[in-house]
Order: C-alpha cells, then structure tokens, then sequence
C-alpha cells in the first residue's frame, strides 16, 4: 500500500524522453532505420513475457531493423527507459560492435552470456548490470515507454563488454551515419 502511495506521488517525476540517448549530440543523425519487433508494435505494450525478473520472464524482445546505410560499419542497440523517477533515464540494454548486415537480434539474444552472442557485443546498463534487464516500473508509477534505440557508425567503436552509456556517447560522437528507434510500454498497477 505504501509503494503504490508514494508511486501515485511520484507520477509527474519523469527522467524525460529529452535526456535519452536520442536527444544527446552525439547521436544526433537522419531517421532512416526502420526498427520492429515481432513481440510489440511501435508504442504498444510490451508482453510479460519480457518484463524483468520478479514481474516476468526477462527475456529480451527480438529486435530487427532494416534501412541501414551501406556505408555503415557497426551498430549500436542502446534502450532506455525515460519514465522513471530519477535524473536520467534507467539503461535497459547496451549492445556495441553489432554487424550491420545481421538484420537482427533474436528473442533472448541479449541474455545470452557473450561468447554466445552473434555479433556485438554486451556492455553495462544502469546499475551495474549487463545484459537485458526487461520493464519492471514502480508499481502504480504509470506507463513506462521504453526506447529501443539503433545507431549506424561509419567507424568502428572499439568498444568491448566493459562499454557503459557514457564511453558509448564518447565512441560514437561524430560517427553516427543512422538511427532509427522503436518504443514499447509496460505498467504494473
């Protein structure tokens, strides 16, 4: 009863869609990928099935993409959650070195451990953790939108597992060619 009290007095607190990897210089390019999901539809609720441990499965969504300059060399996938009620945004996923022939990462791919990751590879979201932490908002706190973000470099990042969001934004600050990005939203009541 009380989570959900101050839940309910914390709703208008919000990191704001303006402080997401988005919104920062350094990913400032032109809207031409094209990002989906076969388990969410671009502002639709996000299943379950990939809310964080404790709510649901915590098993990341598969994520695709198409219209991805010819010239780019690597992808980024950075999600975040805009909605919480902290200064900045929450890192749900931080995913560097992507190839970007490979089109997309299936159901579960960023959960995998990183020897068994196709391409790219996982580094450390909010909190200290690495790999896919799903939706899991303060409940009563509202909807949360959650920003699946793609942005094409012309170079290579150089960056390894032990990539956070701020030496992501350092790499790729005047190298993003593209970007594209695709929001789902969870709510627990």
């Amino acid at each position: 009863m009380a989570v959900h009290l101050l839940a309910r007095l914390l709703r208008p607190v919000r990191a704001g869609i303006g402080r997401t990897t988005w919104h920062h210089p350094a990913a400032v390019a032109p809207e031409t990928i094209t990002v989906t999901s076969s388990a969410f539809r671009d502002g639709g609720p996000i299943p379950q099935r990939h809310a964080g441990s404790g709510v649901g499965e915590n098993i990341s969504p598969q994520i695709a993409w198409s219209g991805v300059p010819a010239a780019a060399v690597e992808l980024v996938l950075v999600v975040e959650d805009p909605d919480v009620p902290l200064p900045c945004p929450i890192v749900h996923a931080l995913v560097t070195g992507i190839d970007p022939a490979v089109g997309e990462l299936g159901e579960n791919a960023i959960n995998r451990p990183r020897a068994e990751l196709a391409s790219g590879q996982i580094g450390i979201g909010s909190f200290h953790r690495r790999g896919y932490a799903g939706p899991r908002p303060i409940p009563g706190h509202g909807p949360h939108r959650y920003v699946f973000q793609i942005f094409a470099l012309d170079a290579a990042s150089s960056l390894n597992s032990d990539a956070t969001l701020a030496r992501t934004l350092t790499a790729i600050d005047g190298h993003v060619l593209a970007r594209g990005r695709l929001t789902g939203t969870y709510q627990r009541d």
